[in-house]
């Protein structure tokens, strides 16, 4: 088998959760790991023949990798994926992509251009209780009300890696284009206008850790959705994922206290439980989807690089997840306008 070989950049806690998923894919060697302090770095013994590097360009000019996968900080996303493709490298990069949307569409054109496949990390499109969770609301009619959260009380290392994020965006941006991007896939409407509000709950952060989003679809739907982070947030509904149509409602159902599950817990950002079908008619009871033998978190950036493997081998067309990409991050980035200009930001 000729194994694609693969350049991990970032080794957070995406990035180790990527560099270990290529290790259990017969279609991947992972050659090379970089990371800043990679001298500081203990690597697990299914990375400890990959070749370490501290500085990314140094890196992709010594091995020329078939893949370069991007877990960093999002202020390098953009550079890093236009680097490795003008390379020659396929790409994977963790949302989001860019931090403006004209570089992100940089970023897509030049995928383009070059013909290298670009995915971006987007965990929750290869989570089989979401691809159900998209398929029901679909069947909802028109409108749709979208209405979802995720905020974190986070503390110790899980606050310190956050406060490293929101060098960058503001938990709205950084978490909100999955959620948003779960909303474009539930309806084929285009957005039309963003309003948001934050409020800054700490002085340890240089802008706010909070906040809330409201998105017009121009089919009449409207989305809500808020993040915070932080050790002051409520552990109350922290996690709310609820559809609504004229012909009923669906919801993701966690238990937030079952197992002593917690808001800064990684898996609990993608873990379901049960899907709750609700019928306007009533021609069918409520149906509870038993969701309970999921993927965890590790499964899910396994599957996360076999399509992009996928879409290597078999040439598959990624323009509309790209696409998607770029219009996810448009809202969330005039999310954070309207946030810091008190105005609603038409799209």
């Amino acid at each position: 088998m000729n194994r694609k070989r693969v350049l991990v950049v970032g080794l957070g806690n995406m990035g180790m959760s990527h560099a270990l998923a290529y290790t259990r894919i017969p279609g991947y060697e992972v050659v090379g790991v970089c990371t800043r302090h990679i001298d500081q770095k203990t690597l697990p013994d299914p990375l400890a023949r990959a070749a370490r590097y501290a500085q990314y360009e140094e890196a992709l000019a010594a091995l020329k990798p078939d893949v370069v996968s991007i877990n960093t900080m999002p202020d390098t996303h953009a550079d890093y994926a236009i680097t490795a493709m003008e390379a020659g490298a396929h790409v994977f990069v963790e949302k989001p992509m860019a931090l403006t949307v004209a570089s992100a569409e940089q970023v897509v054109d030049t995928a383009t251009r070059t013909r290298r496949k670009l995915v971006i990390g987007y965990i929750l499109r290869q989570h089989p209780s979401w691809i159900r969770f998209i398929e029901i609301a679909r069947q909802l009619g028109t409108p749709l009300v979208f209405r979802m959260n995720l905020n974190q009380q986070s503390n110790g290392d899980t606050w310190e890696w956050h406060k490293r994020l929101m060098e960058s965006f503001p938990p709205i941006v950084d978490c909100g284009v999955h959620y948003v991007d779960v909303m474009c896939q539930m309806t084929p409407a285009q957005p039309v206008r963003v309003h948001a509000l934050g409020a800054r709950l700490t002085n340890e952060v240089p802008i706010y850790n909070y906040g809330m989003l409201q998105v017009a679809f121009d089919d009449g739907s409207v989305g809500w959705y808020e993040a915070g982070w932080g050790p002051m947030m409520s552990e109350t509904a922290f996690f709310v994922k609820d559809v609504i149509g004229p012909k009923g409602s669906v919801s993701i159902v966690m238990a937030e206290s079952a197992g002593g599950v917690k808001s800064d817990d990684i898996n609990a950002h993608t873990k379901t439980n049960q899907i709750l079908w609700h019928h306007t008619d009533m021609s069918k009871p409520d149906e509870r989807i038993d969701m309970t033998d999921e993927p965890d978190h590790d499964a899910l950036c396994e599957r996360e690089q076999r399509y992009l493997l996928r879409a290597i081998d078999e040439d598959l067309d990624l323009t509309e997840h790209m696409n998607d990409g770029v219009k996810s991050l448009k809202i969330v980035i005039a999310a954070d306008e309207s946030v810091r200009t008190g105005q609603v930001v038409t799209l």
